[in-house]
């Protein structure tokens, strides 16, 4: 195959001037240029810039070029470099761990499932990041960093309440907060379409969102498991004052909790920044716990995001894109990504590395039950359309659960298997 392309190459050389072939050429006496794609916010200039410079000081026939790309409208981009279109290119790049299954569908990804094996470490991997980079058996996703959902509270209205420790199971959750949920106190403020969180109770019982069955998606909410994760949600969200009839972002759950009579919510725990910000009074009385599971044992399943790396089945440097997978997943750079930017290292054996900061040691502790959306190419489309929501506000406001779950589960099921 190597051979192939590099004829390819010189014959297109002769022809016109070169695109993708040209960096088998070096730029700088004949070095080899290798691009990694970036989304912004992923890591901070200081960790792009360190990391440049110790990766080609260690590969000195590498010139690394890192670009920086914006989230929306990065799948036609990523698409038309696996397509081999638009006259971009690039060797490794970030994705969204939920998005890999639709590039899987459209092709041109190289498997890595052998590398994740001898060298990446993929039996130690979150599985909220590397599930939905796989299908059948082969990794073509390579987990990167993780974040998730946890248990903000405020301390002060804890220990008005009693509660010294926070809770450990959904029992003594549901016991805590009713507690919390009283004298003008809010003991949660849970919006009503809020899927993510009912996303990780549904797993919790056993059920999903939809299953693939002989080749076609189908929705399950209406499946007794699921149902079950939305009658928790119910209970919940019922010891306090959220809108059944909105998400988390309207109004923004952070600002509500700024307010000070709110006792939790959850959220990432980045989000404990703007609430100190939006009332600075609250600075140094914030807390976080995982969410918690049906048992003691474990936490909660939570709904994992984060990015994944992926390599162009077109990249004319395989070895090289390999090597600098293995550079950013290697412990020295998990840390530094972990501690500047907070996130939760990609294996559950590196979770120690964020002990320092409450709040992120939190979210590996949750990382560790992290799933992902079901791995179907369409899922976003789903995502777009969003039955669940309006079916939690139907259950929320006392329809019949399992009419409504019927009705969001047909929905769910023709857009996953209709045809494009």
């Amino acid at each position: 195959m190597k051979m192939r392309f590099l004829a390819v190459c010189t014959a297109l050389a002769a022809a016109t001037a070169l695109t993708g072939c040209s960096l088998l050429g070096g730029a700088e006496g004949g070095k080899q240029k290798v691009t990694l794609w970036l989304m912004k916010g992923s890591a901070s200039d200081a960790f792009i810039t360190d990391f440049t410079a110790s990766f080609e000081r260690e590969h000195p026939g590498v010139d690394l070029d890192v670009k920086i790309l914006e989230w929306t409208g990065i799948g036609e981009k990523v698409n038309a470099v696996l397509a081999g279109k638009g006259g971009e290119s690039a060797d490794v790049i970030e994705v969204g761990n939920t998005q890999v299954a639709q590039y899987i569908e459209t092709g041109g990804l190289s498997e890595l499932t052998l590398e994740g094996l001898r060298e990446w470490g993929s039996r130690d991997w979150l599985k909220g990041l590397s599930d939905p980079g796989s299908i059948n058996g082969a990794q073509y996703g390579v987990p990167w960093y993780a974040a998730n959902r946890v248990v903000i509270y405020n301390k002060d209205l804890f220990a008005d309440a009693g509660i010294k420790t926070p809770p450990k199971n959904r029992q003594e959750w549901i016991q805590a907060t009713q507690k919390l949920d009283r004298g003008g106190r809010q003991g949660i403020y849970l919006a009503g379409q809020n899927w993510y969180v009912l996303s990780g109770f549904v797993w919790d019982e056993g059920g999903d969102l939809a299953v693939e069955t002989g080749g076609q998606w189908i929705g399950t909410l209406d499946d007794e498991k699921a149902l079950a994760g939305m009658a928790f949600y119910k209970q919940l969200q019922a010891l306090g004052e959220g809108p059944k009839d909105a998400d988390e972002e309207t109004p923004p759950q952070s600002d509500v909790f700024a307010r000070g009579d709110v006792a939790q919510i959850i959220a990432p725990p980045g989000q404990a920044a703007a609430i100190e910000a939006a009332n600075p009074a609250l600075k140094g009385k914030l807390g976080f716990f995982p969410v918690p599971g049906k048992t003691s044992d474990k936490p909660g399943a939570v709904f994992t995001g984060g990015s994944d790396l992926i390599i162009p089945e077109r990249t004319g440097h395989r070895p090289q894109a390999v090597d600098v997978i293995t550079a950013l997943v290697s412990e020295r750079w998990q840390t530094e990504l972990a501690r500047t930017m907070s996130y939760v290292p990609n294996k559950t054996t590196l979770a120690h590395l964020v002990d320092g900061n409450e709040g992120a040691a939190t979210m590996a502790a949750g990382a560790a039950q992290g799933r992902a959306t079901p791995k179907s190419a369409r899922w976003a489309e789903v995502e777009g359309k969003n039955p669940i929501k309006p079916y939690m506000t139907a259950v929320l406001t006392g329809q019949d659960p399992q009419q409504a779950a019927k009705a969001a589960s047909d929905t769910i099921s023709k857009v996953l298997s209709s045809d494009r």
